[in-house]
Formats: C-alpha cells, structure tokens, sequence
C-alpha cells in the first residue's frame, strides 16, 4: 500500500503554494552550510543528528530512546548512536525510567541545557534580523498559525496511524 499513488490533487491554490514555501523553508533551514554557521554562533560543534535530538530532549525531557527515535522519525539504532556520541561530549546523560525499572530515560545534563539555549539563542537572532521588516502583529500572527499548522499536522499524522488497515504497516514518517 505505501507505494500506491496518492489520488489526484484536489489542493486549494493557497494551500499548494504554502506546501511550496514550505518546502523552501525546510531546504534552506536543513543545509549543512547554514547548520555549520548556526553552531559556529553558538559555539556548539554538533552534527545536526544531534542537535535534533538535543532540541526534542529539551522540549519534553527525560525521553526513553525508542521515543526519541518515534518522535524524531528515525531508526532507533540512530538515536542510540547519537546518545552515545551525546553522553561521550557531557551534554546527555540516562537516567532510570521511573515507570519500569528495567529501561533508561535520556535526560540533559546542565552542559546539554546550555549547548540547547546557545544553539535556540544563535537561532532566534538569525531569525530576528531576517524579519526585523515584519510588525510585531505580523510576528504574533505567524507565530500563531505555524502553531496551529503544527497541531494541524500532528494531529492529522494521529488520524492516519489509526486509520492504518489490519496488517498494513505502519508509516515511520
């Protein structure tokens, strides 16, 4: 079933050109030039593996690995090997699972939280200069609907995991 084609758009022209820029968005905030510049400014050397893994730690820590890895959309042989190489530079550390003793939860280590507000901080002056045109209601507005679009999207992403058919499986993205 995951190969079939999806069936003929019936996308709103507003619709497409916003999945358009986007796409754009997403381009130019996942290239290695522009994550080599971020983690210059902040003086952070991570790759971005872990740098993704260090943000979501940060938003909803501690985290077992197979839930970092659900949530960030990869194997979970990557997270552990980013955890390893996490744990290694002092910014993550496992802490027991409090509901099962037997597992471990990721957890930032005050090295971690500052590398994360470094990193968050670099970011968000990147982000003021490239919108210092924009009113402070405009701000307030986007803000507001890429929230709501992210809910949108998470819970539509729900709504397809449930709907799979019996057997079918599940899609990792």
């Amino acid at each position: 079933m995951a190969n079939e084609p999806l069936p003929a758009a019936t996308a709103s022209p507003e619709v497409i050109e916003i999945e358009r820029a986007l796409n754009r968005i997403t381009y130019l905030s996942t290239r290695a030039r522009r994550h080599d510049r971020l983690m210059a400014l902040a003086g952070v050397p991570l790759d971005r593996a872990a740098v993704a893994l260090l943000r979501q730690v940060a938003d909803s820590e501690p985290l077992r690995p197979g839930e970092l890895a659900q949530r960030l959309g990869v194997e979970a042989s990557h997270v552990t090997r980013t955890v390893q190489q996490l744990q290694k530079s002092g910014h993550v550390t496992r802490v027991p699972d409090p509901d099962d003793g037997r597992a471990q939860r990721i957890r930032l280590t005050d090295a971690g939280r500052a590398a994360v507000d470094r990193i968050r901080d670099a970011g968000a002056r990147g982000m003021q200069m490239a919108l210092s045109e924009w009113s402070p209601e405009e701000l307030r507005q986007l803000a507001t609907l890429f929230h709501r679009m992210v809910d949108d999207f998470l819970s539509h992403a729900v709504d397809e995991e449930t709907e799979q058919p019996a057997g079918a499986p599940a899609d990792p993205a």
